[in-house]
């Protein structure tokens, strides 16, 4: 079971025999608002915000992790993810690609909301369709196939799947003072006990 639950209640995703509420996973609210808030910024920005887009890292092994790019963020004139990437059309694209590699190489597990996949351009509308016609768009087949990619190297890469869940599996690397929006990190695939205190 997952929890869609916002709080910085503890322990939503830790067995009840060891005190926690029981569910496999929690939406990780914090990683979605501090990376969308941070890729919405224009890029020149961005390198007096690098806090955004490092904090969850802090709190990440805390639960088991989901990271949520859902409904939630495509409606109630919020815009699309592609909106709300900052620059003209082709920044706006190279943008939503690295959001989506940033996601998939993040530790937690993926939620991405349909649409996202080839780069939706509008606000999702419950009582409409998506604009499938978009795929035929070479930039959107190539977020779409960027997806596909992502997937198929999340399958075959354990590091980014296996210790999602464990502080081992992740580590920052050092990057050069002046690289300011530059982010290293470290996964490790090999399998860490997971202890509950």
């Amino acid at each position: 079971m997952i929890a869609e639950e916002s709080t910085a209640w503890p322990a939503v995703s830790r067995p009840v025999h060891h005190g926690g509420l029981g569910f496999g996973m929690k939406w990780n609210m914090g990683w979605m608002n501090d990376t969308l808030r941070y890729y919405g910024r224009p890029h020149f920005y961005r390198q007096w915000h690098g806090d955004d887009i490092r904090f969850s890292a802090v709190y990440a092994f805390h639960e088991n992790f989901v990271l949520p790019l859902s409904h939630d963020e495509v409606v109630y004139g919020k815009g699309s993810l592609f909106g709300r990437q900052p620059g003209d059309e082709w920044q706006k694209f190279a943008g939503l690609r690295n959001l989506y590699g940033y996601m998939w190489t993040h530790p937690g597990k993926k939620l991405l909301f349909m649409g996202g996949e080839f780069g939706q351009v509008a606000e999702w509308k419950h009582e409409g369709t998506l604009d499938w016609h978009l795929w035929a768009r070479p930039l959107h087949a190539g977020v779409a196939r960027w997806v596909s990619d992502l997937n198929a190297l999340y399958r075959r890469m354990p590091a980014l799947h296996a210790t999602d869940f464990e502080a081992p599996g992740f580590a920052w690397l050092p990057t050069e003072r002046h690289e300011s929006t530059l982010v290293c990190f470290l996964r490790r695939g090999q399998k860490a006990t997971r202890r509950w205190p």
